[in-house]
């Protein structure tokens, strides 16, 4: 194994764990909680985090690559996503779901007020809770994310 292919293993382990630690830590320690789309990120992270794992433990060279191809690429899915929601927080574009939405109460009765009040969603999608120098939460998993799959790809072509 050379020492770009270790670099990419750790990186495809590390990122995913670090990204996962500072969201979760952002909701327990912060009280930042996701909306649909923030958890929607996370998903390929915990994907991603068994295929990187299991690259260092396979002892065929070949899987273990696949797997470390494999969890890069899920990295890239959530920076995917990070894009997406990024863009709509920014407001670049339309959400697309119902934590996007304002809720219509014109012509409801009070027991339709009150249904549609409780099932509207209680953190909204399209407005970022936190941002450091105008960049959201979304939009630094977009960027870690994108680039540290692409850094992970890199590094295991180089290493063929």
């Amino acid at each position: 194994m050379t020492r770009d292919e270790r670099l990419a293993r750790v990186l495809a382990l590390l990122l995913p764990a670090a990204l996962l630690a500072g969201a979760w830590g952002s909701q327990l320690l912060g009280h930042l909680y996701p909306c649909e789309m923030c958890h929607w990120q996370r998903w390929p992270h915990y994907a991603a985090l068994p295929f990187a794992l299991l690259a260092f433990v396979v002892p065929q060279r070949s899987i273990a690559k696949a797997f470390t191809i494999l969890a890069a690429l899920l990295i890239a899915v959530s920076g995917a996503i990070g894009v997406a929601h990024a863009g709509v927080e920014y407001h670049w574009w339309n959400g697309f779901t119902a934590c996007t939405q304002t809720v219509n109460l014109r012509g409801l009765d009070g027991a339709a007020r009150l249904e549609a009040l409780m099932h509207a969603p209680m953190v909204r999608c399209d407005a970022p809770q936190w941002t450091l120098a105008g960049i959201s939460l979304a939009g630094f998993n977009a960027i870690l994310s994108l680039g540290g799959a692409g850094l992970i790809l890199w590094l295991m072509r180089k290493a063929r």
